[in-house]
This record gives C-alpha cells, sequence and structure tokens, in this order.
C-alpha cells in the first residue's frame, strides 16, 4: 500500500476530523470544512460514490436530496472503509475496495455523482498523469454523471508559512505527493478528461467539478487485463 494510503490508520483516523479538517483546513490551508461541505450540498445526489473516504465526514454532514439516497464508498485503505462504513450505517452503504490508478469495474449499478475529495493531492505522479484516475471512476458513473472533490496545490495559489512546512514534510515522507500540481495543470487535466469542468481556489485548496464524458459499459465484467478480480467481492457487498 503506497504510503499516502498507509498513513490512514485506525489511530490516525480517530483525530481526522478535529486534526485535517478542523485545525490544518482552517490555519494551514485556509479552506474551512464548511466550504468543502456546501461543495457537497451543490452537487451530492441521491445516488453517490464517495472516493477516498477518510472518516466519511462530508457524506455524513451534507444535505442529501430528499428520499432514500443510494451511498458507495470506495477507497484502498480497509480502515478507511470500516470507519466510513460504521459511521453510514444509516445509509446501509456499499464498499468497494479499489486502487483508482488501476482501472476498475463495479458489479453493481452506476452511480450519478463521485466524490473525490482530498485525494488527488495523495496520489504519486504529474497531476497530468494521476488525472487518469478521472477515466477510471468513468467505469462506476452513469453517463453524464457529476463527479467533484477538492485537492491541495503546490502551485498558482497562495501558501502561508504552515502550508508549506506541512505540505514539505508530508511530501518528503511519501503522504502527499504534489510538488508538481498547480493550478494550470489541474485545469487542463480536467478540460481534458471532463465536460463542464469548473475549478475555484481557497486558500490553496482547489475545488473542482465537472461531468464524465460518457460512462460505464453495464455488464461489463469486474477482471481486470489478467482476468483477476478488480474488487474484493466481500466488500463490494452491502452493509447491514
Amino acid at each position: 500500500m503506497a504510503a499516502g494510503h498507509a498513513f490512514y490508520t485506525e489511530r490516525s483516523l480517530a483525530v481526522y476530523d478535529v486534526a485535517i479538517l478542523g485545525f490544518f483546513s482552517r490555519i494551514a490551508w485556509r479552506c474551512p470544512s464548511s466550504v468543502i461541505l456546501a461543495h457537497y450540498d451543490a452537487h451530492i445526489t441521491s445516488n453517490h460514490l464517495d472516493v477516498g473516504v477518510g472518516t466519511g465526514f462530508f457524506v455524513d454532514r451534507c444535505r442529501h436530496p430528499p428520499g432514500d439516497p443510494r451511498v458507495g464508498l470506495m477507497d484502498a485503505n480497509e480502515a478507511c472503509l470500516a470507519v466510513a462504513a460504521h459511521r453510514l450505517c444509516r445509509y446501509d452503504p456499499e464498499l468497494f475496495a479499489a486502487d483508482i490508478l488501476q482501472p476498475i469495474d463495479l458489479d453493481a449499478p452506476g452511480f450519478d455523482s463521485v466524490g473525490l475529495n482530498y485525494v488527488l493531492h495523495c496520489l504519486p505522479g504529474t497531476i497530468g498523469s494521476k488525472a487518469v484516475v478521472f477515466d477510471h471512476l468513468k467505469a462506476a458513473a452513469n453517463p453524464g454523471a457529476v463527479v467533484f472533490g477538492a485537492t491541495l496545490l503546490h502551485g498558482g495559489v497562495s501558501r502561508n508559512w504552515l502550508a508549506r512546512r506541512v505540505m514539505a514534510r508530508n511530501n518528503a515522507h511519501g503522504v502527499f505527493s504534489n510538488t508538481e500540481d498547480d493550478l494550470a495543470g489541474l485545469t487542463q487535466a480536467l478540460s481534458m478528461h471532463l465536460d463542464d469542468p469548473t475549478v475555484e481556489c481557497t486558500g490553496c485548496v482547489a475545488l473542482f467539478s465537472g461531468r464524465f464524458r460518457g460512462g460505464r459499459t453495464e455488464g461489463a465484467p469486474n477482471r481486470d487485463s489478467k482476468g483477476e478480480s478488480l474488487i474484493d467481492d466481500e466488500r463490494t457487498t452491502r452493509t447491514p
């Protein structure tokens, strides 16, 4: 498991909301969690997949459309899936263990919205190369589904002293991989992979949205090029 995924253990997740979404979001990133929560409120649908789930904070706190929403949770880290699933148990979430840097194909109906919050800056590679995740996630989305999220940028935005220090430390330890992520590169990557892309910055956080070009092919086998399962079958079933 990559360092960006391995950082999230039961111990770190226990303080994540207070430390990361509270202190660092407001003081270092200068983007309070209320800003991202409003981004969720504006884009989430009643048929939503959240990717890189953390503790499930935003799906828990946002305003869902009326009715009985369908919620899917996708992450490569089982600790995150377990914590978020417990928090969101009232929605009976569907769980998917998957590495979004690899092709995915869910053995489940497609989703109408996909949240990708605070994920891109943890993925290895340049912003252009890691944007392949939008093509991979299209396999889990219905045609024209909205994708939205937020990511920390290294260039093209204003970073205070604390943000620079924390990013440098996290990049050195492999928790972040965003030294080459800048606003121009993100804007270009979104335009290449999505329709109707938007980017707005608050502090050093870029909040983005767009729509998938096309969508999943229903009934496609849930296998990679070697014929091996891409999803842990035990975790894709709905939880009680």
